[in-house]
């Protein structure tokens, strides 16, 4: 079983790469995101183990680049983190497991095999609004079948909306999911960004999906039938 191991700590990568060979695994070991992608896209793996805190590319975005050219192999994410929104955006970002360090290797053995049993994971399904497509994998918005061009700040919380879509989100739930900080009540951030949004889907394309509610929050709605 061939396994990309990814760690740009050398002492980690060394004891990963000999805990996983004595386990049965052929390792190739790796120090950063960029030698990550150029030896999956070279070779074949079972499976990738992959660290998020590296220099340059972040595991995360390593993930992104490979479900992006539709290459669906299982990936497990290895970290220090351990906070809920890492496990998710790692998880929505196309990984398939996530394994918080300190771990024992026989957990990670055991949940690499059972990662290759399920073989290569299918292309997560797309989130969509009425005309509105978003890939979280992929990171691509579409409506009406024309790509959106989004920050990586405007992304995030138009996904953040269409995955609450009908729901009228307050804008502190909004800043403690998209921004990840304390909500100052005189901040008007969330508002801007909205403004944003409307520009690039609702207007540019005729619509009017994304609602204000006055002294509340904001909602996501697909458009009226005609």
């Amino acid at each position: 079983m061939r396994v990309l191991v990814v760690e740009d700590d050398p002492k980690m990568l060394a004891l990963l790469e000999e805990g996983l060979a004595a386990a049965g695994f052929r390792v190739t070991p790796v120090g950063d995101g960029e030698e990550a992608l150029a030896h999956a896209r070279l070779d074949r793996f079972d499976a990738i183990v992959l660290d998020v805190m590296l220099p340059g590319l972040d595991g995360f975005e390593v993930v992104r680049s490979l479900r992006a050219r539709d290459d669906w192999t299982p990936v497990l994410l290895l970290t220090a983190r351990d906070a809920v929104r890492d496990r998710v955006s790692g998880l929505d970002g196309g990984a398939d497991d996530y394994l918080v360090k300190p771990f024992a290797f026989a957990e990670l053995a055991s949940r690499l095999r059972a990662l290759t049993r399920r073989g290569s994971a299918a292309r997560p399904t797309a989130l969509t609004c009425g005309p509105l497509v978003v890939d979280p994998s992929t990171r691509v918005v579409t409506v009406h079948g024309e790509p959106v061009d989004l920050t990586a700040r405007e992304f995030a919380l138009l996904e953040f909306l269409v995955r609450h879509e009908g729901q009228v989100v307050t804008r502190p739930v909004i800043i403690e999911h998209v921004w990840d900080h304390a909500y100052d009540g005189y901040s008007n951030v969330v508002d801007v960004y909205v403004g944003y949004l409307r520009q690039k889907i609702d207007k540019a394309h005729g619509l009017s999906m994304l609602r204000t509610v006055r002294g509340v929050g904001y909602q996501l709605r697909p458009p009226a039938a005609p």
